[in-house]
């Protein structure tokens, strides 16, 4: 037993190296070509679409990346259907009949809409992607479990809010968001706006498991002492969408919310996704009546490892935001005690 325990942590340690990265040398931009070229095509014949967007591709990388490209580019986010979903969801919470019933007409209304309109929320995007996948002989699972976003609010998060896919490349498994790649949630209106984000194509696992957690946890492809507790994803800092333009990885802190010392320094540290320069670095720091730009104290870049260090002087409750450039990257809450 010890055996074959010993080999699937093998496996799925040798699975958590998979991301974007292990397709270094394929230049995806036919792909994407292709994609954005049979943009007025619809849904009506699911075969003969997979066959244009894949037909003319040598690999498997290239063939799922136009199915994704294609699903990020001319499916359209229904807030509204979200929104009515999740408020229906909350109020049935507690009555599993009647949860049932909308589950299964939430589900029909779903498809009609993707279907006729290409309009859908996240179950549909991850169904369109898995069936064009599959029909170009590419394994490709529809994953369910919880999402984070900057407006989700921890306390309400009691049951499962988002899907995603997972794919076979090559002997190993990628982790993929279409619905997120295809927008961005604005903070105050709460709707999205179409707007690529290529970091969610074979997104790094451990930056992907800040803000998705799957039933199955199989499927954050991290090893058992990689993989976040169901806690430790709900304690997490917020990510946004952007984050997914600069890192690979998100190391400190490890929580939204911190308590600390007056004097304290503070280490924050990321993975880059590509070379930065020092002055595109900044914190917003606001303390409920002020808030400020600044450069940390501490920056070193080594490596594309990036660390970043803030002493609090005083006491009370900060936001702080880090932004590279103009992209808002992740969120942190500090109550600095005396």
């Amino acid at each position: 037993m010890k055996l074959i325990r010993y080999i699937a942590l093998f496996i799925v340690a040798f699975q958590s190296n998979a991301q974007i990265s292990d397709f270094d040398d394929i230049d995806f931009q036919k792909a994407d070509s292709i994609a954005l070229a049979c943009k007025n095509e619809g849904l009506d014949n699911l075969p003969q679409l997979s066959y244009k967007l894949t037909s003319n591709l040598d690999t498997d990388a290239e063939r799922f990346r136009a199915i994704y490209m294609w699903v990020c580019t001319n499916i359209t986010n229904d807030y509204g259907l979200y929104s009515k979903n999740m408020k229906k969801r909350e109020k049935y919470r507690s009555d599993s009949l009647k949860l049932q019933v909308w589950n299964d007409a939430i589900t029909k209304d779903i498809f009609r809409k993707l279907l006729k309109n290409k309009k859908t929320i996240c179950t549909g995007y991850a169904y369109i992607l898995k069936e064009l996948s599959n029909l170009s002989n590419l394994n490709c699972e529809i994953i369910h479990g919880y999402g984070r976003t900057s407006t989700t609010n921890p306390d309400e998060l009691n049951a499962p809010n988002h899907s995603w896919n997972a794919v076979e490349l090559n002997g190993k498994w990628y982790l993929s968001d279409p619905t997120w790649a295809s927008g961005l949630e604005d903070p105050v209106s709460k709707r999205r706006k179409f707007e690529y984000i290529k970091g969610f194509f074979l997104a790094n696992p451990k930056l992907f498991a800040i803000n998705h957690y799957p039933i199955d946890q199989k499927w954050t492809l991290l090893s058992i002492d990689q993989a976040p507790s169901f806690e430790a994803f709900m304690e997490a800092p917020v990510i946004y969408g952007k984050a997914y333009r600069n890192l690979t990885m998100h190391s400190a802190p490890k929580k939204m919310h911190n308590l600390i010392n007056k004097y304290q320094k503070i280490k924050f540290q990321y993975q880059l996704l590509k070379p930065i320069v020092e002055d595109d670095i900044r914190l917003l720091i606001d303390d409920g009546i002020d808030s400020i730009k600044i450069q940390p104290s501490v920056v070193s870049i080594q490596d594309k490892f990036l660390t970043l260090e803030h002493q609090f002087n005083y006491s009370g409750f900060y936001d702080v935001h880090l932004f590279i450039g103009d992209d808002l990257v992740s969120t942190y809450t500090f109550k600095v005690k005396s």
